[in-house]
């Protein structure tokens, strides 16, 4: 009898409302499974649509087009002979919900509406669907007319159940779903279901990978033994293990038969596969990898020729232009292993239709150019070493000068107001010095964008390039950037990493990559290099100039976002965790120090350049953390309840 099954799962380049494209990755991933002999396959959530199409589900086009893909799938000769299980949005009984579509020649077996939405951090899935909330229970759904042309299908059924095969049994969850304390699989496994699966369209945060396989680990070891497809090992492991003695108050899923075996008949010769050896990357290799996968996707829908970076010297700047350079390595990879969609993309964007690139510092120089933009107040060593690291990793580089634009804006300013400002050094005031200062970052910001859109015209090559921000996620938290400056960019590969594990990966780098110039900015102190130098010397640091480093801002971040701290829940945690270098007076004085410049810079957050999601803590407005950027940046009630608390501590304090 046959007990052995293949089963395709595959992990699809889907983009929002991109249905053409979409439907051509749907198609060719079910050809793939087909060819390796698999009778299901199991595709990633909405990826009929795409997951991030945000309020346009909204939009009745949005389903109907959905229902029109669904159509050409259901008619493609591809999907003969294959369970097909994919993801689009749902509309029943004018409620809208996010389902799996499961069909077989021609046939809906069943719509499966997910039942646990996420809605939490980066995601709002309750803002345009609704959880399933019947358990166990079964509705008819009516068919849109194009699809009852073809399947032959008046009604389907909708709600939770499961397939029922001829050989074996099948449950479908849904992302989020894995991660309840209540997962379905749970019951259903109770029930009899042997094979589960899980649509996801979770993204990619750093350290979370492990995680995410350990709850899948979690949700097969409750039934077999090895993750092997021999259906033999579960009946075993079951019968041995797992005499269940289930309550009468057991709700049993409703079955939908489906005259169809996942199993040939005499599939003796069939080898199962082993349990999978999982590789967990350390963050350093997650950075190099996720971020640069995500800039070459951007890169080649663009339309762009490549990217355009600011490279200061500093680690947050030679941050980006390693991940860029990253970046480079897997594409030249890919094309190593004749990845012939990846050469086409390479060919257009260069412009050139027999390009073939030899090595990443190569391709580098054609689609990655970098500039220094040096003024009075920058130093020969920043300088210095922006250059080695250009020349280690191919960038077409420039040096450029901003002193004469400098001048001419404040001439024009003199002009018309008869006065010079000073820098502190000078003896300026504060807002003299502070208005220097944002004059040479925004003039940063317009020179990138006119070089972005006209270097590649200088040397007769057709295209833009895109301009990279290289603000990390701890500056954003307090604001440590000036509003429309080089942080006011195209995209940001960085805007979600701390400072602290991009030292890290800039030092996994100096390894991994042979970038030996990567050592000095590593040991080099951050500096933004905007005011006066001393002696020739650095006297501006970034980390004087937060009051904070960047370890403490990290730990505040977190304790901002994930654990939901207010100014004075902060304070009370700090004190514990800070105990061993800070008095309580101390950790009152920082705790103030980051919700004022905080909420001084919290409208900063409206213009963030749009990054990659790689912490829990980004401050990013737009997308992740819904907070006011206008604030009473006294915080009147809530410093003064630190104050208090500090005085009692002190009070009680030993003599």
């Amino acid at each position: 009898m046959g007990r052995k099954v293949t089963l395709a799962t595959c992990s699809l380049n889907q983009w929002a409302l991109d249905f053409d494209g979409n439907l051509e990755r749907i198609l060719k991933s079910i050809e793939l499974a087909k060819a390796s002999g698999a009778k299901y396959r199991l595709g990633p959530e909405l990826e009929i649509c795409g997951y991030g199409c945000a309020d346009h589900f909204y939009e009745s086009d949005t389903l109907l087009h959905c229902f029109e893909v669904l159509k050409k799938l259901l008619e493609s000769p591809i999907t003969k002979d294959i369970i097909c299980d994919v993801g689009m949005p749902i509309m029943h009984h004018n409620v809208r919900y996010n389902c799996r579509v499961i069909f077989l020649n021609r046939q809906i077996l069943l719509i499966r509406p997910k039942m646990l939405m996420a809605n939490h951090g980066n995601y709002r899935e309750m803002r345009w669907f609704s959880p399933w909330t019947k358990f166990r229970k079964v509705e008819e759904y009516f068919l849109p007319r194009m699809i009852q042309l073809v399947t032959g299908q008046d009604t389907v059924s909708f709600g939770d159940c499961v397939l029922s095969t001829k050989d074996t049994c099948i449950g479908t969850e849904m992302c989020e779903e894995l991660w309840h304390p209540t997962s379905p699989h749970i019951q259903m496994g109770l029930d009899g279901v042997e094979i589960f699966t899980n649509s996801s369209a979770s993204h990619h945060v750093l350290r979370k990978a492990g995680q995410r396989i350990n709850l899948i680990k979690s949700a097969t070891t409750k039934e077999v033994i090895t993750a092997t497809l021999d259906l033999e090992d579960v009946r075993c492991y079951r019968g041995e293990s797992c005499q269940l003695q289930m309550g009468s108050d057991f709700k049993p899923s409703h079955r939908i038969k489906v005259d169809f075996s996942l199993s040939s008949y005499d599939d003796v010769w069939l080898a199962s596969h082993q349990p999978i050896t999982w590789n967990f990357h350390t963050p350093e290799e997650e950075i190099s990898l996720g971020p640069a996968c995500w800039l070459w996707d951007y890169l080649r829908r663009s339309g762009q020729a490549g990217f355009l970076l600011p490279l200061s010297g500093g680690v947050d700047s030679s941050s980006t232009a390693c991940i860029v350079y990253s970046m480079c390595v897997l594409v030249c990879k890919a094309i190593g292993n004749s990845n012939q969609q990846v050469l086409e993309d390479v060919r257009r964007i260069v412009g050139e239709e027999s390009y073939v690139p030899q090595q990443p510092r190569e391709l580098c120089g054609r689609i990655f150019t970098t500039c220094y933009m040096a003024s009075e107040n920058s130093s020969q060593d920043t300088c210095g070493r922006a250059k080695e690291l250009a020349n280690q990793i191919g960038s077409t580089h420039m040096n450029i000068n901003i002193d004469m634009a400098v001048q001419g804006i404040l001439g024009i300013f003199s002009i018309v107001t008869g006065r010079w400002p000073k820098f502190r050094a000078n003896g300026g005031s504060h807002r003299e010095n502070l208005a220097l200062q944002n004059v040479q970052a925004r003039i940063r910001m317009v020179l990138a964008y006119l070089f972005s859109q006209l270097s590649l015209w200088t040397r007769g090559k057709p295209g833009g390039l895109l301009v990279l921000g290289s603000a990390n996620v701890d500056e954003s938290l307090t604001g440590y950037f000036t509003k429309y400056d080089c942080s006011s960019a195209d995209i940001n590969p960085i805007g979600g990493i701390s400072k602290n594990d991009l030292k890290a990966f800039l030092l996994y780098c100096v390894d991994h990559f042979q970038l030996s110039a990567l050592k000095r900015i590593v040991a080099a102190p951050p500096t933004a290099e905007l005011e006066p130098l001393t002696d020739g010397q650095v006297a501006q640091t970034d980390e004087a100039d937060m009051g904070m480093t960047y370890s403490e801002l990290s730990v505040i971040g977190g304790l901002r976002k994930i654990s939901k701290c207010g100014p004075f829940s902060m304070f009370c945690k700090l004190i514990h965790m800070w105990k061993d270098v800070l008095s309580p007076t101390e950790v009152a004085q920082k705790v103030k120090h980051f919700f004022r410049m905080y909420s001084f810079n919290r409208h900063k957050m409206t213009s963030i350049t749009p990054s990659y999601h790689a912490e829990s803590y980004s401050p990013d407005d737009n997308r992740f953390d819904l907070r006011p950027f206008l604030y009473n940046t006294r915080w009147d009630w809530q410093f003064r309840s630190i104050d208090s608390q500090v005085s009692k501590m002190a009070a009680n304090m030993p003599k």
